[in-house]
């Protein structure tokens, strides 16, 4: 695996004149002027006040005004670091024997725990990278959307743009359907069969993600289906009608039945009762997902089993 890192700086301040961008929202100029900027880094630097028109502070979704002056801050980016990846690579061939489904338009992958979807934050290659890499002939491969990193299952890719939009509009529309399958503390109680709770998403200073129920939030609705009882624990069907970050292991938590092995939103206790009975990652697994083939229309349900590990944890569970 080889590796560059270079260093580009944007070394001064910035003061633009708005003429023909008139009516254009302040994200969207910020993106097409910066070309190489990282996304993430642009919203920050509008979230912390970095950028300025007429010498006041403003939100992503403000529309630029004729004669606006915008001020954009001098921009130190590292540059992503690039990698030559080995489909030789356990984890990158691991992917190839995962994929469920896979055509001229979309890849369907049962994505395993512990590999991100795409690299960055530290990470050298996620999902996407390596499958760029397996598929060197596919000029465009982006994902539809998104899993946590120690969240395995049900992952879906795009290998055209139209195929990318179209299933973001049924994204958006509500007309695709994801379950998980999670284990959670305790006796999940029948009647609580929804939980509808606004999700707030806080970014530390590290870039860490955490996010909490808050007034505040954005709606967020999950639906919970009781699978399997055990002595301490259930196995319950999660079903998220909107797609927050965190959503199922924040909405889990504030139920008071965290999942297990969840590092960031669990219980201490359960989890050490857990890695007795052998378990090592965070139990939460997008086993199934229903659409329409976004070249055919025809509807499509395609589940992902349970790897190895979570398999006999349940059925340990059983015996126990």
């Amino acid at each position: 695996m080889e590796k560059t890192s270079e260093q580009i700086l944007h070394p001064q301040v910035k003061l633009i004149t708005i003429t023909e961008e008139a009516g254009q929202r302040v994200d969207n100029f910020l993106l097409a002027r910066l070309k190489g900027v990282p996304k993430s880094l642009i919203y920050r630097i509008l979230r912390k006040g970095e950028v300025r028109v007429n010498k006041g502070r403003v939100k992503p979704e403000y529309k630029l005004q004729l004669a606006d002056i915008i001020r954009i801050p001098p921009i130190r980016i590292p540059q992503k670091t690039t990698f030559k990846i080995s489909t030789k690579l356990n984890k990158v061939s691991q992917l190839e024997a995962n994929i469920l489904f896979e055509d001229d338009t979309l890849i369907v992958l049962n994505k395993p725990s512990g590999i991100a979807v795409h690299g960055g934050s530290g990470v050298n290659f996620g999902v996407i990278e390596a499958l760029r890499a397996l598929r060197p002939d596919v000029r465009f491969l982006e994902l539809v959307h998104r899993l946590d990193r120690d969240t395995s299952g049900i992952l879906l890719i795009a290998k055209k743009r139209a195929v990318l939009r179209n299933l973001h509009e049924q994204l958006r529309e509500k007309r695709i359907q994801k379950d998980y399958l999670a284990l959670v503390r305790g006796q999940w109680q029948s009647y609580t069969k929804s939980i509808q709770a606004p999700l707030l998403k806080n970014e530390l200073s590290s870039g860490e993600r955490i996010v909490k129920v808050s007034e505040q939030g954005k709606p967020s609705e999950t639906l919970f289906k009781v699978e399997e009882r055990y002595a301490f624990a259930t196995l319950v069907k999660a079903s998220p009608i909107t797609g927050r970050t965190h959503q199922i292991r924040v909405h889990t938590q504030y139920a008071g039945h965290p999942i297990a092995m969840d590092l960031k939103y669990g219980n201490s206790d359960f989890d050490k009762k857990m890695t007795a009975f052998g378990l090592n990652r965070l139990f939460l697994h997008a086993f199934e997902i229903a659409f329409c083939h976004p070249k055919t229309q025809e509807p499509m349900r395609i589940q992902a089993p349970l790897d190895n590990m979570l398999s006999s944890i349940l059925a340990k569970l059983r015996k126990a």
